[in-house]
């Protein structure tokens, strides 16, 4: 049955792509988050859904009358250039057998994210991209913070098989860097109801992310949390969804996890730690013997261990060189949503630009906290935030200076029936 329902519904989308290839962006989407297919048994588990779903998108760009073009910033000319490097380091990396297939994900990443440059440009295709991102997470945060209240957390809440986020590490940054996009779309509804619900998802998701039994994700829970109480527009609220969070931390969580967590303060006693100081030395090691790293997987084919670190990944496959380039995507990244924070702040109608930059800083934060213990450099969410960054400021900039009409959408909104349904989830037209 569950194979029928994926099967059925990647194929319905199929001719609302072909018209609407924005569409095709957020199917990609909540197929790369989601993994639906993966919770099937049969043949859908082996189904190239989003191949389909790419090639749909293409060919709707072909045929579609709007206006292609990729918003071209300081970010999006240094990710083109960091996805350069990435192939060159791959030609010349130490464990091809293990570089290549990595590249072969990491390439159609790279691609589908310069898609969404070129098709997601107004305000409510941003918001159903940050809708679907968030709820494709957050299913497994529900899913994982019921399993955690009802007496799983003696186990480890794990992300989709087969998947970038699989393991408990990856799911828990992953969850991590999604409660802020949930309070995004929070706070941009209007009904009580739905907002309480948003309100239970963000919290079932933090239980989840300590369900996850992963210190990594709980140092950056700790750092995202501090700077979210700075950034929330609604501290009330945030501070109502920390209670049921610490009640379960201290009434429902095992004895283990207070054991396990507790090898932070002890790290150097702790084999674990121990393995990653030992990949973050080798790391160093590749970066210092070669310009270009060692190519994707390198720290892993040298010393038999992940590194367990997006920095560190990032310099032992891609070198000093690659560790620069993705640093600066950070800086560039936080920079412009700070910029789009100060234009907004003046403008009652650009509140929800203020917001949404704002969470996207505290993802960001979460990101860049729990990743120095994690390795997901390559993860599709964190290229996604940049883009989001890079629209949305782009938007502003028109839109401040009248060169933006009242709707920035290439589609007429008569025949543009997901802008109506998003103003139901609380977006409004731009402008």
């Amino acid at each position: 049955m569950r194979d029928l329902i994926v099967t059925l519904a990647v194929f319905g989308t199929l001719p609302f792509i072909l018209r609407y290839p924005w569409i095709g962006i957020l199917a990609w989407s909540w197929l790369s988050y989601m993994n639906p297919h993966r919770m099937a048994w049969g043949f859908s588990t082996s189904m190239p859904f989003a191949f389909m779903v790419a090639i749909a998108t293409f060919v709707g760009i072909l045929f579609s009358r709007e206006k292609k073009e990729i918003v071209w910033s300081r970010e999006t000319w240094l990710m083109l250039i960091f996805t350069g490097w990435m192939f060159l380091t791959t030609i010349f990396s130490w464990y091809p057998g293990l570089a290549w297939p990595q590249w072969d994900k990491v390439w159609r990443i790279m691609l589908m994210t310069y898609v969404t440059l070129m098709l997601i440009r107004d305000r409510d295709r941003v918001h159903w991209l940050v809708v679907v991102i968030a709820f494709s997470l957050a299913f497994y945060g529900v899913k994982g913070g019921i399993f955690v209240l009802t007496g799983g957390s003696g186990n480890n809440v794990r992300g989709p098989g087969g998947s970038f986020i699989e393991d408990r590490n990856s799911i828990g940054l992953a969850l991590l860097m999604t409660v802020p996009l949930l309070w995004y779309v929070r706070l941009q509804l209007k009904v009580a109801w739905q907002r309480l619900g948003l309100l239970a998802m963000s919290v079932l998701t933090l239980i989840a992310v300590i369900g996850t039994h992963s210190r990594g994700a709980l140092v950056g829970l700790g750092a995202m949390g501090m700077f979210f109480l700075l950034k929330a527009r609604n501290r009330l609220g945030v501070l109502i969804g920390i209670i049921p969070v610490a009640l379960v931390v201290f009434y429902v969580m095992p004895p283990e996890w207070f054991e396990r967590m507790h090898t932070i303060q002890t790290y150097d006693e702790d084999g674990s730690a121990q393995g990653r100081i030992y990949a973050w030395g080798n790391a160093i090691d590749i970066a210092n013997s070669s310009l270009l790293g060692g190519g994707f997987r390198a720290v892993t084919g040298y010393g038999g261990t992940d590194s367990h670190s997006n920095w560190f990944g990032t310099l032992g496959e891609q070198g000093w060189p690659g560790l620069v380039m993705f640093v600066l995507l950070h800086v560039f990244t936080w920079r412009s949503a700070t910029q789009i924070i100060r234009m907004a702040k003046p403008h009652q109608e650009l509140t929800w630009a203020r917001d949404l930059a704002a969470m996207i800083q505290v993802s960001l934060i979460g990101y860049m906290s729990a990743g120095s213990f994690l390795g997901l450099q390559y993860f599709d969410l964190f290229y996604h935030l940049i883009v989001i960054i890079v629209v949305v400021r782009a938007m502003l900039e028109k839109e401040l200076v009248g060169q933006l009409p009242a709707s920035t959408s290439a589609t007429p909104r008569h025949r543009s029936t997901p802008s109506v349904a998003a103003r139901g989830l609380g977006a409004s037209p731009p402008g």
